[in-house]
């Protein structure tokens, strides 16, 4: 990645995201935010896979039963570590980091691509936020199912792969492209939304800090303040999604659709049913988003330096 850095170095010119003045007097524009992206995608993905893999595991579960303790976060870390050692905690990682190196950087070249075209200025009202949000996010999304499909199986114990390719093998001899496109409208469900409320939040929080005087914009605190209260917000709003999306990848054969997957899970859990792995998945999406975000926009400004 330094190598590719480097060797456009001359032709990249900064996106000022603040400033809303998106400069394209120079060459591949959206190269660079498809690898400002990936870069600090990557990064984010490394440190919190732990919390995506506990919640994976506390939302693959069919029959276990409400609170109880051992099906908790520290009691599901706890068993990871006794049973996997601390490295189990990193399981899925490289099906992880494939989807994410694309997805990430899809994502915010896909962003920069629909604001240029769009004539789209800062600071973005709510609505074209949230409509830049979930129509970047959808298209990522959709393009690298198969890899979501190949992480939730890995990350849930319950799959035994060797690798990914094997994986995506056995999904489609055993299940087909409806298998390797399992949990599609869940995912997108889950995705879109979320990215699209996260931008929203994200930007208003932005403008609102830009309001006070006192406060610097570009600083990095201010990003990630922002990003942190915008990544909550969204999580919670997008969790039921998520649990039905995991329950359809890891049990193909036992819902055979999302109103399968919903009823099944209000009727064993309840509400709260829907918001199974919350915790982990809160912490992860808002320091995952927010670390993203922040990089992101300071690698932007500095790419070319």
């Amino acid at each position: 990645m330094r190598g590719d850095l480097h060797r456009h170095k001359i032709h990249l010119h900064p996106i000022d995201f603040d400033s809303g003045e998106t400069k394209i007097n120079g060459d591949y524009p959206i190269l660079k935010s498809f690898l400002a992206g990936s870069f600090s995608g990557t990064f984010s993905t490394i440190l919190f896979q732990p919390l995506d893999l506990v919640k994976t595991r506390l939302q693959s579960r069919i029959n276990a039963p409400v609170g109880s303790l051992k099906n908790g976060m520290l009691g599901t870390v706890a068993h990871i570590v006794q049973k996997e050692n601390v490295f189990g905690l990193w399981k899925g990682m490289t099906p992880s980091i494939t989807r994410v190196i694309p997805g990430v950087g899809l994502y915010f070249s896909s962003l920069h691509w629909l604001k240029h075209t769009f004539n789209l200025e800062e600071p973005l009202t709510a609505l074209q936020a949230i409509s830049l949000g979930i129509t970047a996010r959808s298209m990522s999304g959709a393009l690298l199912i198969p890899i979501t499909v190949v992480k939730t199986r890995f990350e849930s114990g319950i799959y035994k792969y060797n690798g990914i390719s094997e994986a995506l093998t056995l999904i489609y001899k055993q299940e087909g492209v409806r298998g390797l496109s399992s949990g599609l409208v869940p995912t997108l469900l889950r995705d879109a939304p979320y990215s699209g409320l996260y931008l929203m939040f994200y930007t208003q929080l932005k403008n609102a800090a830009a309001s006070t005087e006192a406060t610097n914009n570009s600083s990095t605190p201010v990003h990630f303040s922002c990003g942190i209260l915008a990544g909550i917000l969204a999580s919670i709003v997008t969790q039921p999604p998520d649990v039905i999306k995991t329950k359809i990848q890891l049990y193909p054969n036992e819902f055979h659709g999302i109103c399968h997957a919903t009823f099944f899970i209000y009727k064993k859990y309840g509400i709260l049913g829907y918001f199974k792995g919350i915790i982990p998945r809160m912490l992860r999406r808002t320091l995952m988003t927010t670390m993203a975000w922040t990089v992101y926009e300071q690698v932007s400004r500095s790419i070319v330096k």
